[in-house]
């Protein structure tokens, strides 16, 4: 290491993570993403992007084996939509910020600026990474408990709320069970030229409007709309 302010920083960060590790060279690369790279020839590590591959199967292995003794009633494809709402983007970068990595991050100044979709993905890449470098360094158990003390607390909400449901099945299945309603979708307008339009489309269960979502396709504004509606019925936290 070239900067005696990354050994201050691992140590922080270790003791965030709850990892002490034999080489922390693999916590530093866990936490440099490629741009860093660009703007500072002189490093001597890598960038995340390897350990955030290895990380990924990890951390599915951990969940799949965790959902396949837990829920041993469940189909192979409830159980895939489970997973997949355990370990998606928003999840995971809310794992990130909870563990507080976020002012640990080394990227460019230019990245460093990025808000929203755009830093969720540098987040969520980064807690893979460190599942990656935590494996390497540790073994298997070591990510096992990682993984389980910041993943699986969710999985009964998910489960009870049927959160690995896309929005718009979760709102068309929570109709017809309370208003033995199937809803509908309208367009309610389109702006913006062909290559940027964007699509407000509007939900109904009969001659009623429940929500408006937006979005740069008709399936993703259906989507948004699906979820607002859910949220306008007060049918989310059942």
């Amino acid at each position: 290491m070239d900067d005696i302010t990354h050994t201050t920083d691992l140590a922080a960060l270790q003791t965030l993570l709850g990892a002490t590790f034999n080489n922390t060279d693999l916590l530093l690369s866990a936490i440099t993403h490629r741009s860093y790279l660009n703007e500072h020839r002189e490093a001597t590590w890598e960038h995340n992007e390897r350990l955030e591959f290895l990380g990924d199967a990890v951390l599915e292995l951990v969940v799949t084996d965790h959902l396949f003794k837990m829920y041993p009633e469940k189909p192979e494809g409830e159980l895939t939509a489970i997973r997949a709402a355990l370990v998606n983007t928003v999840s995971l970068s809310a794992a990130s910020e909870a563990l507080g990595v976020n002012k640990f991050l080394l990227m460019s100044k230019g990245e460093a600026k990025d808000e929203g979709r755009a830093r969720q993905y540098i987040l969520a890449n980064v807690f893979e990474a460190c599942i990656g470098a935590l494996y390497l360094d540790q073994g298997y158990d070591a990510a096992r408990d990682f993984i389980a003390g910041r993943l699986f607390k969710h999985t009964e909400e998910i489960v009870r709320k049927r959160l690995w449901q896309d929005p718009k099945s979760r709102f068309q299945e929570l109709s017809q069970e309370k208003a033995s309603i199937t809803p509908t979708y309208e367009t309610i307008s389109q702006e913006g030229p062909d290559h940027d339009r964007i699509f407000t489309i509007g939900v109904f269960l009969r001659h009623e409007k429940v929500a408006e979502g937006k979005g740069r396709s008709k399936q993703e504004a259906e989507q948004q709309a699906a979820q607002h509606a859910i949220a306008a019925k007060g049918w989310g936290d059942e």
